[in-house]
């Protein structure tokens, strides 16, 4: 298997900046996500450690080795992407064999590794048809199993699930969790989206303009932000963060609101509080009361929606409730579930009063 190590990466596209000197260890067997917006730099570590591009500064290694000036065909490493690079003309099993085709396997050895592959993705039936005759979900199942009929070194994935619909993402989810359990590929995961990073990566590095704000499993980035960045981008729905000003034992909000909370400092901050750690209860129990903004059903919860001057704050209740449009209700917390942020930096305020 192999560990990966990214020391003082830089990448440039003419003058514009995409890599900042990011150092990353990655673990033999692990299932790293590099998780952030477009444009966070996340697809251009991957090309690079995959060889489709070439770092402009610092160092790609593989167990220890130096592979920067190593072609892609020699990096042993396996590519699935978002469009699922399927050639039209080939069968579903012509596809997977594609791979050992190239590295002179017979045709019996190819055969079984195509049969191997495709039980492994229940696409046994389907190897005689071409790509345009599959769904979406086969077709990134074909995909997945030409990348898996050989053990490459390192799998490398870039969106894969992006162009499927909620369902499928779901089911496909469940599918490469289950192959990366089985198989214990190092494997280099590319997402903007937080709920696959949450369910898959043994541990997720979050970019933000080239630069890891924070790497960590998916446990510790929920329950531990580093910073508002972090904070709002993990979480569904994302943590509420409210602009307010602290006074000595309570906070206002920007449209007068006072919550009895102490927060660690006096002045302006924000404070950070997920849905789900709030309830809804009655006026004389409620930290604050509020009129609803918005009730939404989801099934298994509610969401309702309050506004704080222009920012909108989101609570999770139970799924039995029945709010209407204007209805004024308390809302409860744990104080110990606050999180506090500097403004101007951004950072994660730790420090807590004595009480």
């Amino acid at each position: 298997m192999t560990q990966i190590s990214l020391r003082g990466l830089h990448k440039f596209f003419g003058s514009t900046h995409v890599v900042r000197d990011l150092n990353l260890d990655i673990e033999d067997k692990e299932f790293l996500v590099l998780l952030g917006p477009s444009g966070c730099g996340k697809t251009t570590t991957m090309r690079m450690v995959a060889g489709l591009e070439k770092a402009t500064y610092g160092e790609i290694c593989f167990d220890g080795r130096r592979i920067n000036e190593v072609p892609t065909q020699q990096r042993d490493v396996a590519m699935v992407f978002q469009n699922y690079g399927l050639y039209p003309h080939m069968t579903v099993a012509e596809n997977i064999a594609y791979p050992l085709k190239l590295r002179g396997f017979n045709a019996s050895q190819r055969e079984a590794g195509v049969l191997k592959a495709a039980e492994r993705v229940d696409l046994g039936p389907y190897l005689h048809r071409l790509p345009r005759e599959l769904s979406g979900g086969q077709r990134q199942r074909v995909a997945l199993a030409r990348s898996i009929v050989r053990k490459p070194k390192v799998f490398l994935m870039d969106e894969p699930l992006s162009n499927l619909d909620a369902k499928l993402r779901v089911a496909m989810r469940a599918e490469i969790k289950h192959l990366a359990y089985e198989l214990q590929v190092t494997t280099i995961y590319v997402t903007h989206d937080q709920v696959e990073a949450m369910t898959l990566a043994n541990r997720v590095a979050i970019m933000k303009d080239g630069v890891i704000m924070q790497l960590a499993p998916p446990e510790e980035i929920y329950s531990d932000p580093v910073n508002l960045y972090v904070a709002g981008f993990i979480g569904s729905p994302a943590m509420n963060l409210i602009d307010v000003v602290a006074h000595s034992g309570f906070v206002e909000t920007a449209n007068g609101l006072r919550i009895p909370v102490t927060a660690p400092r006096q002045g302006p901050m924000t404070m950070g509080l997920r849905a789900e750690d709030m309830q809804l209860t009655s006026e004389a129990d409620a930290a604050f009361t509020a009129e609803v903004y918005a009730f939404e059903l989801l099934g298994d919860s509610t969401m309702i929606t309050f506004k704080f001057g222009a920012q909108s704050v989101a609570v999770k209740g139970e799924k039995n409730i029945r709010l209407k449009f204007g209805d004024q209700v308390g809302v409860r917390f744990d104080p110990s579930n606050l999180y506090w942020f500097d403004n101007d930096s951004g950072e994660r305020i730790r420090e807590t009063l004595s009480r």
